[in-house]
């Protein structure tokens, strides 16, 4: 196999750079080519891409602004290799990822397959925060940090792996964003191609990011999911729903204090205070700790009222996604 990476950026020079430069120390003995895609960018990434032409094969594309999915398709149709890897912009890979990644499509090979993402000592106690929240085992069930446990495993395409043939069979990403990632899993499953974690294959997700655009970007996440599960009903699984059970369950302890009954907001409270002691453990610090429970509070939050809304207009008002969410969808 001879890989190449697809890159879509939007007005991210600095990420671009870290990238590139983890990119050229990769021990992988083999050729490879990383191509970037600037989607519409008003603020390009050409300067940086020139510190990088002799180091590593690289290929810049400028583009009309279309989305992530479209700008990946675009870059899978440019490339001549036959796998592809995709990545966020915001994303620094540690030295042996490709080692790895190539390691184990030749013990077991998938057409797809999806990395964890992990952090650097060096991120931000709010990123470190964000990277618990999204990654713990008590809050999204580890999907993201390496956990198969919960369900099928669907690739997230800030770390996924892309054959040319898989790619060809199912015409790659949709214009849903987000949601194009297990949309374009489910997909292959329904065409019969295989999705694997790789659990060595992962990138250190910098997640450039304040609290508002955490709710926002979490938010539209709750949203695509009803959408989803609209579209493939037999792939609905009760995880999608819990943080909406969470917000539910919340706002029906609040309203049980009326007649002195507090046992559901004890348990929000003992939660509470188990992400406090995880996260301060595994960090090693109390304040991202605290800081993990603004995170952890704000993700069910976003999620959970963008699932409620997305099920209300989808499934009771019968609404098509297109009209009810056009922030969703990108014109291609």
């Amino acid at each position: 196999m001879i890989f190449s990476f697809i890159i879509p950026v939007y007005n991210r020079p600095e990420e671009i750079d870290e990238l590139l430069e983890s990119l050229t120390k990769q021990n992988y003995n083999k050729p490879f080519d990383v191509l970037i895609i600037e989607d519409g960018s008003t603020i390009t990434c050409e300067n940086i891409i020139a510190k990088y032409k002799t180091k590593i094969n690289i290929i810049y594309y400028l583009k009309y602004n279309s989305g992530p999915g479209d700008s990946r398709n675009f870059g899978m149709k440019q490339s001549k290799n036959d796998y592809f890897i995709i990545l966020d912009s915001d994303c620094i890979l540690p030295e042996n990822y490709l080692t790895q990644v190539s390691n184990s499509l030749q013990n077991k090979y998938v057409d797809c397959f999806g990395g964890p993402d992990a952090m650097l000592p060096s991120f931000s106690k709010i990123q470190k925060a964000i990277n618990f929240s999204m990654t713990s085992i008590i809050t999204t069930g580890g999907v993201r940090g390496g956990s198969e446990k919960i369900q099928k495993f669907q690739p997230r395409s800030f770390n996924m792996g892309l054959s040319k043939k898989a790619f060809e069979a199912s015409n790659g990403f949709s214009n849903i964003h987000p949601g194009e990632d297990p949309d374009l899993s489910i997909r292959l499953w329904k065409l019969g191609f295989e999705t694997k974690l790789i659990h060595e294959a992962f990138v250190y997700h910098k997640r450039r990011i304040d609290w508002d655009k955490f709710y926002t970007q979490v938010n539209k996440f709750g949203k695509a999911r009803p959408i989803l599960n609209k579209w493939y009903p037999e792939y609905k699984s009760l995880a999608f729903y819990l943080p909406s059970i969470f917000v539910l369950g919340f706002f029906l302890g609040v309203f049980l204090l009326i007649f002195t009954f507090d046992w559901i907001l004890k348990i929000y409270f003992a939660y509470t205070v188990l992400i406090f002691l995880i996260s301060s453990f595994q960090n090693k610090n109390i304040y991202i700790g605290y800081l993990s429970i603004i995170a952890v509070w704000k993700q069910f939050f976003a999620y959970g009222l963008g699932f409620i809304n997305s099920f209300f207009k989808i499934n009771i008002l019968k609404q098509k996604p297109e009209q009810a969410f056009p922030e969703l969808f990108f014109k291609v």
